[in-house]
């Protein structure tokens, strides 16, 4: 933990302080204490002038959601901030403020989090720290303050293709997309709304208190996109984007992504899903910014890919990734490193966590599991079992072999369904489990919620075996 920041992935979230949707929902501290609970290190605050003008509140700009104090929030970072993790905890404000108010902040800042807060002062970083020498530091960061505006104008003619879907996740949430099935247009230089940034011009009339307080500035700079995807030797930034934006650049530009990364989601996501997050991690995205409450099997990767290294909220990135002289480009076939075997002898437990008439009515439930990898594209596949009739402890006893060619950016996925003939198959539960944790032998598995909550009782009894190609 004593590479520099630049060098992780980072657990991120985004808009951190809303319980759902993203136009209509509370604000609240409760998510970011859950989330800062769940070992994440990037908390997300919008920060607005309250009714009054007077003081400063969170909540999404232009919707519906009410807000939340901001002391409110920060004074609840400061007790959770440590809980899961003792490395250092990021806020990015997004500041919708006046030099007045932003003074206010800074005095609640400082206020607050006292000498836990990291200060470079008025010298610009030249390189991050490590997470080991910011243990128990609180960091300000800035975001654009154009983000909100996505919802509403996400660009019209890519919209157009959104008009008529169902954002709403099914039951037990989409499956997540694969990267090989999107379409791309070669309109990356059209500049998206968060990245606007004229160099920081926002920064420039910042309270000077306020501004001493930020350690990493964020934004766009000049140019096209080949030229902001650019590593700035003499200066630490962050470069924001949309998944969208990320997802076309690493089809035409993926040899110039290079700099610090944070990937979010797209604006027309109002109902708080998810998008693949190997997307950014892919192309050593150290900030892959999700809704935390917006449930589903993308979130379920992010919550398996951070149980990785003791679930303190910082991996560090694979060699592959941190090489400037060979840029990583996963959508080349590599070969096969290692294969593995994956086991799958039994299931128990939902007799005790599970109505008995939850799955069916009359009967005992018909399970099957489904076992795959989340990875670079040749890696990702889900294969299942057969279902198995009424049993409430069902035994498949079936072996499945998944070749690996970048087993470091690969995460075993694991999902229980109940077969349902004349309905949608019933969620029973499911798990994701980094591949570098993973280690050979047989092993029971606890199953989790579709919110990631641990079941009391589900279990699988698995074996994972590696061997060489």
């Amino acid at each position: 933990m004593n590479a520099p920041l630049s060098h992780y992935f980072i657990h991120t979230g985004h808009n951190s302080y809303l319980t759902g949707n993203q136009l209509s929902s509370d604000c609240s501290d409760v998510p970011i204490i859950n989330a800062l609970k769940r070992g994440v290190r990037v908390i997300e605050l919008d920060i607005w002038p309250n009714s009054t003008k007077n003081n400063v509140d969170v909540l999404h700009g232009r919707t519906l959601t009410t807000p939340v104090e901001l002391i409110k929030c920060l004074r609840s970072i400061k007790e959770y901030a440590f809980v899961a993790s003792e490395y250092p905890v990021v806020i990015t404000l997004e500041d919708h403020l006046t030099p007045d108010l932003q003074g206010k902040v800074a005095e609640m800042v400082t206020e607050t989090f006292g000498d836990i807060l990291f200060s470079p002062g008025s010298e610009c970083l030249k390189e991050f720290p490590s997470p080991e020498s910011l243990k128990k530091r609180i960091i300000i960061s800035t975001k654009p303050p154009k983000e909100y505006l996505e919802a509403k104008e996400v660009k019209d003619k890519e919209n157009e293709s959104e008009k008529g879907k169902v954002r709403d996740e099914e039951t037990w949430g989409k499956e997540v997309p694969d990267l090989n099935e999107a379409e791309y247009k070669d309109d990356l230089d059209e500049v998206d709304e968060e990245d606007t940034d004229d160099g920081d011009k926002s920064q420039h009339a910042l309270a000077p208190e306020y501004k001493r307080l930020i350690a990493i500035h964020a934004g766009k700079p000049k140019g096209g996109l080949e030229e902001c995807l650019r590593v700035d030797p003499d200066k630490v930034r962050r470069l924001s984007m949309s998944e969208q934006q990320l997802e076309k650049a690493a089809v035409t530009h993926g040899k110039e992504i290079r700099n610090i990364l944070r990937v979010y989601p797209k604006g027309t996501r109002v109902d708080s899903s998810n998008y693949n997050p190997l997307i950014g991690w892919m192309h050593g995205a150290q900030m892959v910014a999700f809704n935390m409450q917006g449930y589903g099997r993308s979130l379920w990767l992010m919550h398996g890919m951070f149980k990785a290294n003791g679930g303190c909220g910082y991996l560090k990135k694979p060699e592959f990734l941190l090489n400037p002289n060979d840029v990583f480009d996963p959508r080349v076939k590599l070969a096969v490193k290692k294969i593995l075997k994956v086991t799958v002898y039994m299931g128990e437990g939902w007799y005790y966590d599970f109505h008995h008439t939850h799955f069916d009515a009359y009967s005992p439930p018909d399970f099957y599991a489904r076992v795959g990898i989340a990875g670079v594209p040749v890696d990702s596949v889900m294969k299942k079992t057969k279902a198995l009739e009424d049993n409430w402890v069902p035994s498949w006893n079936e072996e499945f072999e998944f070749p690996l060619t970048v087993p470091e950016l690969a995460i075993l996925r694991i999902e229980v369904h109940e077969y349902d003939m004349s309905e949608k198959d019933d969620f029973g539960g499911q798990t994701c489990l980094p591949i570098s944790e993973l280690r050979s032998g047989i092993r029971a598995v606890s199953l989790n919620s579709r919110k990631g909550e641990k079941y009391n009782s589900v279990k699988l009894l698995m074996r994972f075996e590696f061997v060489n190609p």
